[in-house]
């Protein structure tokens, strides 16, 4: 199917509005069970995490661990004291966005049948999608059982006098800028904020880091910030905690960051990575009787509360600002959708077909700086504030074989936190060079709810950091 041309009216089974990975990804699962399917789009398909978040951060980022893992190698690291090659790591992020351009996004869409209306789609009542394109032209799409809100989020700015006028970066301008910034302020202390200092401080700017808050990665352990907060200072950032931004200027290009403290600050950019919204506010939500610019609540087959054909899939409905995880939400939305078409019944115990268990019980995230910070699950703080009986269970991943081999004055730190009264792990975290590729077996086991007698017989290859394993079961066993 090609492009829809200016048509006045279009009936589908299911209409997506926004194609991002979490609306390309629910009208993947419709279609694939028989349904039409149609997905609005403003602009690029493929969405935020293709373009300015997931994919270029991670190009940027790619380079930056890389070197940092090669230095901590006796006989390799000599060859990589130099600076990193900016100019070829910024054309490799180009070429991972596609240079901005939705072609081969469009083409998977054509690929699996679905329709792309180009546009800005609103919805303008039940089960009705206007769709108004750049010039003008206005196409009706009425859905015969779902419309799927997947709109995702934008950056929040602060209400700061006249800040439109320095014309500060969010997260986008900090995924896409095509120089390095001789220096740039950050300010906030969460995955953006790290990730994006981590990765241009190396790249060749001077980043100072302001935290209004007393750490890092708050939503994590504490030890995760304080170990990434140790590493960023040692790489040269300069990391402020308790720090508020009062006025931010811009003089002769320059930008001037006055704090809370009274201290003054110049970059030649500031980046804002202190929150996001819904993109809610003007998509018609009016015209079915609830309020623009909020959070879509849903339950867990994602469909909007109090709706019967309504649905919100991923960071639209605020349950785990993730991709990963709403592109999970889509896959449980698009079976869900498709039980409800055909008349089948849908499976809404914990852990069924239709029932997106993960977002309350087992959430992975790995945060892709230096060191990695991974989890799944809850914090130990969380755990307890749930009601649970739990114990945590905490080892030096410097201690495990692998993670010596790996690199030379490996520092890391592991913790399991063990529901006494099932003995099953709520959560895990990691933090350490390498470790992203640890969380996948913690979510096995979180969301499997495999007993530790059980996970005694899931046997470490040695000498591997996965070793780990073996080191916090053994602690656990013994304390």
């Amino acid at each position: 199917m090609t492009e829809t041309e200016n048509n006045a009216s279009r009936t589908y089974d299911v209409v997506v509005l926004g194609a991002g990975p979490v609306g390309e990804n629910v009208a993947d699962r419709t279609r694939a069970a028989g349904l039409s399917t149609a997905v609005v789009e403003s602009e690029l398909v493929g969405g935020e995490c293709s373009y300015w978040a997931c994919i270029p951060s991670k190009a940027l980022l790619r380079p930056v661990i890389a070197q940092a893992d090669a230095r901590r190698v006796p006989g390799l690291s000599a060859s990589v004291q130099g600076p990193l090659d900016t100019a070829a790591i910024l054309a490799r992020r180009n070429w991972f966005t596609s240079d901005w351009k939705d072609d081969g996004q469009v083409g998977w869409l054509q690929s699996v049948g679905v329709d792309l209306h180009r546009g800005h789609g609103r919805l303008s009542g039940e089960r009705t999608v206007t769709v108004t394109a750049s010039d003008g032209t206005r196409t009706v799409l009425t859905a015969r059982h779902a419309v799927a809100v997947c709109t995702g989020t934008r950056a929040v700015l602060p209400d700061l006098p006249d800040l439109e006028r320095v014309k500060p970066w969010t997260s986008r301008e900090a995924t896409s800028a095509q120089t390095a910034p001789g220096r740039l302020v950050v300010v906030g202390g969460g995955v953006v904020a790290t990730e994006m200092a981590t990765a241009w401080q190396a790249l060749g700017s001077q980043v100072t880091l302001l935290v209004r808050g007393k750490g890092l990665l708050n939503r994590m352990e504490p030890f995760a910030g304080e170990l990434v907060a140790d590493a960023l200072t040692e790489a040269g950032v300069d990391v402020r905690t308790g720090t508020s931004v009062e006025s931010v200027t811009r003089e002769n290009g320059t930008v001037v960051v006055v704090t809370g403290t009274g201290d003054r600050i110049e970059a030649d950019e500031i980046l804002f990575a202190t929150g996001r919204a819904p993109h809610t506010d003007d998509i018609g939500l009016d015209t079915i009787g609830r309020e623009p610019g909020g959070w879509l609540e849903v339950d867990d087959s994602l469909r909007v509360t109090g709706s019967e054909w309504l649905y919100a899939v991923g960071d639209v409905n605020h349950r785990a600002l993730l991709t990963h995880q709403g592109k999970y939400q889509a896959r449980i939305a698009g079976a869900a959708i498709a039980a409800r078409a055909s008349g089948t019944s849908v499976q809404a115990e914990p852990w069924g077909a239709h029932t997106a268990t993960a977002d309350h019980a087992a959430v992975p995230q790995v945060v892709f700086t230096d060191p990695e910070a991974a989890a799944v699950g809850l914090s130990l703080a969380e755990a307890e504030q749930a009601g649970h009986r739990v114990r945590a269970v905490d080892y030096d991943l410097a201690n495990v074989s692998g993670a010596g081999l790996y690199a030379e004055g490996y520092r890391g730190r592991a913790r399991m936190v063990v529901d006494l009264e099932r003995e099953i792990l709520l959560g895990v975290t990691f933090v350490g060079p390498g470790v992203g590729e640890l969380i996948h077996s913690a979510t096995i086991a979180v969301a499997g709810q495999v007993p530790i007698s059980r996970l005694w017989h899931a046997v470490p290859a040695f000498p591997t950091i996965s070793e780990i394993w073996l080191r916090l079961l053994e602690t656990y066993r013994d304390n």
